[in-house]
Parts: C-alpha cells; sequence; structure tokens
C-alpha cells in the first residue's frame, strides 16, 4: 500500500480516536497493528490524542430551554483560576492554558444571548454557564 495512503488513514484515525470511547480501543489498536504490519520497515504508527486540548478529551454540549441557554463542557485536569470566557451574545469563547494544556473552544450559541446575565460555576472538571436570551429588539417611534 502507497506510504502516503497509509499517513492519510493514520491522520485520519488518529483525528476521530477519542480515548474517552473504551469500548473502541480494540479497534485501534488492531488498525495500529496492521498498519505496522504493512509498513514492515521498523515503523511503529500509534494513535493518540496528544495535547491538542478541545476535541481531543473534551465535550461540549449546548442545551436550550424557552428561557435559558446553558452550556456544559468538560475541562479534565484544569483549575478554575486557569478559566477564561468571554461572549459576545451568540458565541462563547472558553480558553484555559495550563502547563500541559491549552484548550481554545468557540461554542455558537443558538440564540442571541444576554451576555451580561451569564452565570458560571466549574465542579470537578465540569465547566456550566448559563445565560438568559437578549430581549427582543425594541421598537423605534417615528416623530
Amino acid at each position: 500500500m502507497d506510504r502516503r495512503l497509509l499517513s492519510t488513514l493514520a491522520l485520519l484515525v488518529a483525528m476521530r480516536r477519542d480515548d474517552n470511547d473504551e469500548p473502541f480501543d480494540d479497534f485501534f489498536k488492531e488498525i495500529e497493528r496492521m498498519m505496522n504490519d504493512m509498513m514492515g520497515d521498523g515503523s511503529d504508527v500509534h494513535f493518540d490524542g496528544g495535547d491538542a486540548g478541545f476535541g481531543a478529551d473534551t465535550h461540549v454540549d449546548v442545551h436550550e430551554t424557552d428561557d435559558e441557554i446553558r452550556v456544559v463542557g468538560d475541562l479534565p485536569g484544569v483549575e478554575k483560576d486557569d478559566i477564561k470566557l468571554e461572549c459576545d451574545g451568540e458565541t462563547l469563547t472558553i480558553s484555559a492554558h495550563t502547563e500541559h494544556r491549552q484548550y481554545d473552544e468557540r461554542v455558537s450559541l443558538p440564540g442571541r444571548v444576554d451576555e451580561h446575565s451569564a452565570t458560571a460555576t466549574y465542579n470537578n472538571g465540569v465547566l456550566e454557564v448559563v445565560f438568559e436570551y437578549a430581549d427582543s429588539s425594541a421598537g423605534i417611534d417615528l416623530q
């Protein structure tokens, strides 16, 4: 098999690997074994997430109700003081920088929110940010 094809396959599998999905560990180990057998020149392919930050071992969910938008994210190994949150009313930016990792995630919110209404909690590696919806635009009376 062509080395470029193998490299591309290795990259695609590495991008899809999520160490939190333990049921698939055997599958990825078998792919690693087969690729190493095919390359046969002492190559040693391993698929590990590395320190890619968000996406590698972080999961973010957005929940919407009639009254609020709730963003819940997993930030394993991060201290509360290392987290920075910013919102422009449409997008929440979550940043966290530690000695070993850098997380940067932009979360598009499903509706316009009042960023000044936000409350955030962080407990045991789980971040939760709650927003109220922004008031609808005010009408303008013509004089």
